[in-house]
């Protein structure tokens, strides 16, 4: 319900040599705290029980076992990245009175459903925000600039404002220049995060958006939207335009795109894995999804009837619902990702 709403990104036959771009090893440490922003595919648990679906069940039936606001069976990219680098994943900053010893990994400021701009009014924090809530935990001492400078930052943002723009009544024809105005705002973000101290910076591409279930769903499950994806490339060259320029201001390279459209499509595209087994046999069709329209993964009904239908091995399945990975699509997405961070984040 939350992913990336709508979501538009490249087409499929576009293709970039590697995951990130503007990887050139900056500082020769390892990350000592991971810090996270933006929306489903990076929240660990922020977004209010009340407010989303990430609660109830099915979600977190793999990992932890019981819903814990992670948009997924289980880990997300979020956890990968964290585990990555010999780190617990951080604590939520809805969490964070749970306990001191839980800030030493860092925070996740991260929320579902939200973006650069607002997208549900004001019920969710949108980035902007997200940094605030940060900033004012520096201005209390609770991080100090040193804490930043020595960790890694993570920045997603997959497609909610498109969404929230469409929603609105937005032209598909007012797209291209709504989609520099995210970008713009991404890059007043990342220069504002950059200041605080940050020095390793990883922001997300947008996935194909096009080839997210809600998406394929009028295909049933067999064909990606290429008018979508058109779409997303786009945002995804502003994205590499907006990083170079910012990169070459500094003369070194603190931010790296994590190429999430690129490690989809291969994903998706490559149905076996390295041994040949079939890993995620029809790639495009959710585990779990509503029985009719108006009702998704988690719904029930005024008795409390679950109207969702759910497969019956996750771990084999790619998609968990209608626009989220499941555990094991974020774990072989990271799979293609891991040459690109041991560049980035670990020691040369």
């Amino acid at each position: 319900m939350f992913a990336g709403y709508l979501c538009v990104q490249g087409s499929s036959h576009h293709r970039h040599q590697h995951h990130f771009h503007d990887s050139r090893q900056v500082y020769g440490f390892r990350p000592t705290k991971l810090f996270v922003f933006g929306d489903s595919y990076a929240d660990t648990g922020n977004i209010r029980k009340s407010f989303a679906d990430s609660w109830k069940e099915p979600y977190g039936s793999t990992f932890p076992g019981k819903p814990a606001g992670r948009f997924s069976d289980g880990r997300i990219l979020t956890d990968y990245l964290a585990k990555f680098l010999g780190l617990k994943s951080p604590v939520t900053y809805t969490w964070m009175n749970l306990g001191k010893q839980k800030w030493l990994n860092g925070m996740n400021f991260a929320y579902g459903g939200s973006g650069v701009f607002n997208t549900f009014g004001d019920l969710l924090p949108n980035m902007s925000t997200q940094i605030d809530f940060f900033e004012k935990l520096m201005n209390d001492s609770v991080y100090t600039k040193w804490d930043l400078q020595s960790s890694a930052v993570l920045v997603s943002l997959t497609g909610n404002d498109y969404g929230t723009y469409l929603a609105n009544g937005g032209a598909f024809q007012g797209l291209a220049s709504f989609i520099s105005k995210v970008i713009n705002q991404l890059e007043v973000n990342l220069k504002r995060v950059r200041r605080l101290g940050a020095r390793k910076i990883v922001v997300t591409s947008l996935p194909p958006l096009g080839c997210l279930p809600r998406s394929t769903e009028t295909s049933s499950f067999k064909k990606c939207n290429i008018t979508e994806n058109i779409a997303v490339s786009y945002h995804n060259l502003l994205l590499q335009q907006a990083v170079a320029k910012l990169n070459n201001k500094t003369g070194n390279s603190t931010i790296s795109i994590v190429d999430l459209f690129r490690s989809f499509t291969t994903v998706i595209e490559q149905k076996q894995d390295y041994l040949g087994n079939l890993k995620f046999e029809t790639p495009l069709k959710p585990c779990c999804i509503g029985k009719s329209d108006g009702y998704f993964c988690g719904s029930v009904d005024d008795k409390g009837a679950k109207m969702y239908t759910l497969c019956h091995d996750p771990k084999s399945v790619f998609f968990w619902d209608s626009s989220h990975p499941t555990e094991a699509g974020w774990q072989a997405m990271f799979t293609t990702l891991k040459p690109s961070f041991d560049r980035i984040l670990k020691y040369q």
